[in-house]
């Protein structure tokens, strides 16, 4: 069953920042691989894309929308699901938006909470051996400082 993701609603719960600058990237990667070891495809969304950065682009497995600004993540989801009609029930909504659940309940698609679903692409990663899980409370741009002191390190 395919997946409609409510990206930055999901980056979180990945154990991912916000506010670093890669984090819809880092996030699409992780979805490759989830599709990948199960056969999936997905399509994620993003809002506040830049004026020039807006569309959709096919990575793999994934297909990434970035919403221009001024409009959301979640109206391209209700608009996405208008558009695939009866066939939106073999489709699951991944979204901890409740509106969004409510309109993904009412054509008959599957729901799943952002946290279930980050709980699915880890246990889906284990099993495979392939787990790229950061520990809870590390942080991107603290591991990047570590990394740059070691390698000045490695210089002295």
């Amino acid at each position: 069953m395919p997946f409609l993701i409510d990206g930055h609603n999901l980056i979180p719960k990945m154990g991912l920042s916000l506010r670093n600058i890669n984090d819809e990237q880092e996030l699409i990667e992780r979805l490759q691989e989830f599709c990948r070891l199960g056969n999936r495809q997905a399509e994620v969304y993003f809002d506040g894309a830049p004026a020039g950065q807006a569309g959709t682009r096919k990575v793999g497995r994934v297909t990434a929308h970035f919403i221009r600004l001024g409009s959301s993540a979640d109206e391209a989801i209700r608009q996405r699901l208008r558009q695939l009609g009866a066939s939106a029930r073999n489709w699951t909504v991944v979204t901890s938006d409740r509106s969004v659940q409510a309109e993904a309940r009412a054509v008959h698609a599957e729901v799943m909470s952002s946290e279930a679903f980050a709980r699915l692409v880890a246990e889906t990663g284990q099993k495979s051996g392939k787990s790229r899980e950061k520990p809870e409370g590390v942080d991107e741009i603290e591991v990047q400082e570590w990394l740059e002191v070691f390698r000045r390190g490695r210089r002295s």
